[in-house]
């Protein structure tokens, strides 16, 4: 089922959609020269989580990361002030009247970025009634080893810069490489695992070929918006798991959960289910992996 059949709302004119990913595009590069310019000045860094378990900090954010989405911020109310947006570092909830929201991860990797691990991202993605239609993220590295945004829109073709990307695989290559959270096995039995630290990143890799898939548990809105977009514009699979035993079924757009986890009133910006992308081939590997380790029953699988 295509993404226009799964759709409830007509969608956006094609005017519009380029004008979204074109201010998604110019958002996204300056996040990226900001981020670049960040790495050579001191800045202050803040932990959202001080201590829990084993009471070590958790979830560092610099000044850059606000400053960044404040400036988003500011942009968008100029350019587009009846749209909705959501953002990882400002906790401003949805409006449940809001026809377009912006989502944004300023700065995609705040531990990598920190510490000098140069594997960094901005996602800047748009919901039109919840489903992705058009987002950038710029990324630390990209082809030809350079710094840059991919970017794309409902209907349109995956970009890197403004040229099309065009996914492939070297001739003779046997492994391919995979994105996995953090503890999980190196390889698998037909292709290796890597963890960047950043799921914007991870998207884009795995949209432009670098990645044959990848997993996430779990991730905030902002993580994944853009991506969707990145790698429905590339062709591939975007599955999502509601609960954690239940089946991976086709996904349709972000929707609020009935109830936050505390029992009170939630909005889209609430939403974390789990999200797989990529390759048709690599999702239903990893799927039946899932399915032959942790005995889950998915009636939908080999059958669509």
């Amino acid at each position: 089922m295509s993404a226009g059949q799964l759709s409830l709302f007509a969608d956006p004119d094609p005017g519009l959609l380029a004008a979204l990913e074109d201010t998604a595009l110019d958002l996204a590069r300056f996040a990226g020269l900001e981020i670049e310019a960040g790495l050579s000045r001191p800045l202050t860094v803040d932990y959202k989580t001080a201590g829990s378990g084993d009471g070590a900090p958790r979830d560092p954010v610099s000044e850059l990361d606000r400053a960044i989405e404040e400036h988003v911020r500011t942009r968008l109310a100029e350019r587009f002030p009846s749209h909705g947006v959501i953002g990882e570092e400002v906790a401003i909830p949805a409006r449940a009247e809001d026809e377009y929201l912006w989502v944004i991860d300023p700065l995609d990797g705040t531990s990598n970025f920190l510490n000098g691990f140069p594997l960094i991202a901005c996602s800047i993605g748009v919901l039109h009634h919840g489903r992705p239609v058009a987002g950038a993220i710029w990324c630390s590295s990209g082809p030809l080893l350079r710094p840059g945004a991919y970017h794309a829109r409902l209907g349109g073709a995956l970009a890197f810069e403004g040229s099309p990307v065009v996914r492939g695989t070297r001739e003779g290559l046997r492994r391919r490489l995979a994105a996995a959270p953090g503890g999980a096995s190196a390889s698998a039995k037909d292709w290796d695992h890597r963890v960047t630290g950043s799921a914007a990143l991870e998207c884009a890799l795995v949209a432009s070929g670098a990645f044959n898939s990848a997993v996430f548990y779990a991730p905030g809105i902002w993580d994944v918006a853009a991506g969707v977009v990145l790698a429905r514009a590339a062709g591939l699979e975007v599955l999502e798991r509601q609960s954690r035993t239940g089946p991976w079924q086709p996904f349709e757009r972000f929707r609020a959960p009935e109830r936050k986890r505390d029992g009170s009133a939630a909005t889209v910006r609430d939403w974390r289910h789990s999200l797989l992308i990529g390759e048709q081939a690599a999702v239903r590997a990893r799927i039946e992996g899932m399915r032959k380790s942790q005995g889950w029953r998915l009636p939908w699988l080999g059958r669509r």
